[in-house]
């Protein structure tokens, strides 16, 4: 199982052409997606939405302003955009209130708890409420852990991807909020990623730094 695992992170690669006519599956793409809702986040907060995009419209429609995103999207099977929360994920929020009671369903004196030790994290460890960008900045932090998951596991089930930041945010969201039904107040986009079957295989090798480079044992 190790094998295989390191086998896939070895193999994934930022595929730039997808093969068309070659769709992934729902379960294949239910698998995904269950990597992505599953990944951990900060307080366990899931600060992240996932809008899948599959119709060739509406692919096309999200990246009018993307200098890196419009060949993935059209080419890939499935093409997402993730949104991350920002005024919600303030210590305050009523967001945070019920979703700590209705989805981690803990009493009352945990959330009162809890809701003092995130305050505190929030106004002095990381200074997270001194500016509205240095909070949706986390929160866009905890989605790219998904993003990691996400793009591993299809990986391991011979799935494709490509993680896309190439695309003019402001004129994108403009158009999240016209076409797309996204409320800009409560939602911020952080990236876009394509997953499909690449149309032929990866010219060149896998490079990263040797392990001694990145590793300090102390």
């Amino acid at each position: 199982m190790k094998e295989a695992f390191l086998k896939a992170m070895k193999e994934r690669y930022a595929c730039k052409e997808f093969d068309i006519n070659k769709k992934i599956t729902k379960e294949d793409f239910d698998f995904i997606l269950e990597a992505g809702r599953l990944s951990p986040s900060s307080f366990g907060f899931e600060p992240w939405q996932f809008l899948v995009i599959t119709t060739p419209e509406k692919k096309l429609e999200v990246t009018e302003h993307s200098w890196g995103g419009r060949d993935r999207a059209t080419g890939a099977s499935h093409f997402m955009v993730v949104l991350t929360r920002k005024g919600d994920m303030r210590h305050d929020s009523e967001y945070l209130n019920k979703f700590m009671k209705n989805v981690q369903k803990l009493p009352e004196e945990v959330i009162e708890m809890k809701t003092k030790f995130y305050r505190d994290f929030q106004e002095e460890d990381f200074n997270l409420l001194e500016n509205h960008r240095a909070l949706s900045d986390w929160a866009a932090k905890q989605s790219y852990i998904a993003l990691g998951n996400m793009l591993t596991a299809a990986a391991f089930i011979g799935i494709n991807s490509c993680p896309v930041e190439g695309f003019h945010k402001e004129k994108t969201t403009e158009i999240l909020a016209e076409k797309f039904g996204v409320d800009t107040d409560k939602f911020d986009l952080a990236y876009m990623v394509a997953f499909g079957y690449e149309k032929r295989p990866q010219e060149f090798p896998k490079t990263r730094r040797p392990i001694e480079d990145i590793v300090k044992f102390f």
